[in-house]
């Protein structure tokens, strides 16, 4: 070796947290990856993006609040019925997240794959992972990007698209991981079943090529915004530090927990009151999550598209009381009533936030930052198709003779 190319090498190493993969050689990327992974600060922004509506026959209008080129996908209320969209992205997209279920054989399997092969066949693509899983393939995988947990906020102005191996909970985490606008999320089924699973992971090849060129369409999953609010109307804190507005996808909940007496929960829509709630537990859902805890609990079945607010009681005392179904404007406060004899929980999407006590509220809102959710088909069928093959909805049971014999009919 050239006494040149000794110093090249050893200035390559000294300056090694400056490294950025996507503007190096590949002779250079392919010998520095086996040493070590890199931290992500240095990535740059997310391209910019267009939606278009995919329109259908006699389909009524909805509105979207991305107009033109943008970085953010955003929604507006007001649409009582959305579509899909059509996305193009405006330059190729550099950065993906790949998150996956923990501890699970076939999923880190998957993973590796799905790595591997994008780093092979992409490899201008910055790939980011979650710090655990950094440290678990770091050896057999050292290209990989890391954001440290208290720098999150990092992933909303980097990240073109989102993977998910694992269930509908692995969806549910993206969406913690971001507080404001999300980019578009693919989800591949690993086997089980799940609502929001339209990819199998044996596809997953022609799939991402379809995300990175664009040929594909988004349904934006409404989310819910959620703060806590003391009896003094301050924002509740954590640690000293001042929880803002959480998002949830699925449900806001409050629940009496492990405490055995029930909570009595004033409920009011727009500063009105709306009702006194003596139940185990409230949930405000989405139309997305009307498939999870609130069916279980007696909500009603409602479209993904449906801009709408579901409050359904768990457990009342009441059997007159029912789930309601509010439009997507309206602000709704839970306070907890005098009546309460003991703390009461919130959960967002099944993560505990805090313990409310008398006189403290929730409010809960639809917030403006969707999930877009990288769709099958442009029609949209998904959903149609998980309530009957999943929900098995209003099918007849099937006599067990038939089961036995294996007699179609």
């Amino acid at each position: 070796m050239s006494f040149r190319r000794a110093i090249s090498l050893f200035n390559l190493f000294t300056n090694v947290t400056n490294y950025n993969r996507r503007v190096l050689p590949c002779s250079q990327r392919n010998f520095i990856k086996f040493r070590y992974y890199s931290n992500a600060t240095e990535l740059p922004n997310k391209v910019e993006l267009l939606l278009s509506k995919i329109e259908k026959i006699d389909a009524p209008q909805t509105s979207i609040a991305t107009e033109g080129v943008t970085t953010e996908i955003k929604q507006v209320i007001g649409s009582l019925y959305g579509v899909n969209y059509r996305l193009k992205w405006m330059e190729p997209p550099r950065s993906v997240l790949v998150v996956k279920k923990p501890l699970t054989e076939s999923t880190d399997k998957a993973f590796v794959d799905i790595v591997s092969w994008l780093h092979e066949y992409h490899p201008n693509m910055n790939i980011l992972v979650e710090p655990e899983v950094a440290k678990e393939f770091e050896k057999e995988l050292p290209y990989m990007y890391v954001i440290s947990k208290e720098r999150k906020d990092e992933y909303a102005r980097i990240v073109d698209f989102v993977i998910t191996l694992g269930g509908d909970g692995t969806i549910l985490h993206v969406s913690s991981l971001f507080n404001q606008c999300v980019p578009p999320v693919i989800s591949f089924s690993m086997g089980t079943l799940g609502f929001l699973l339209p990819f199998h992971i044996h596809h997953y090849k022609s799939a991402l090529e379809d995300v990175i060129k664009g040929n594909v369409s988004l349904l934006l999953r409404m989310r819910l915004a959620c703060s806590m609010w003391t009896t003094e109307g301050e924002r509740f804190t954590k640690n000293g530090i001042e929880i803002g507005d959480l998002q949830a996808m699925n449900e806001v909940n409050l629940h009496r927990g492990r405490y055995p007496h029930l909570n009595a929960i004033e409920c009011f829509v727009d500063g009105q009151f709306l009702t006194d709630a003596v139940a185990d537990g409230l949930i405000v859902a989405t139309p997305t999550g009307s498939t999870a805890y609130s069916l279980s609990a007696g909500g009603p079945i409602i479209h993904p598209s449906v801009q709408s607010l579901i409050v359904t009681p768990i457990c009342p005392r009441s059997l007159s009381f029912r789930p309601v179904l509010l439009p997507p404007g309206v602000k709704i406060q839970l306070r907890i009533g005098e009546e309460s004899r003991a703390p009461t929980e919130v959960t967002v999407d099944g993560r505990e936030i805090c313990m409310l006590d008398k006189g403290e509220w929730l409010e809960v809102q639809m917030s403006p930052y969707p999930i877009p959710c990288v769709n099958r088909v442009d029609e949209g069928v998904d959903w149609v198709k998980d309530i009957n093959d999943l929900l098995k909805w209003n099918q007849n049971f099937v006599n067990k003779q038939f089961l036995i014999h294996g007699i179609n009919y």
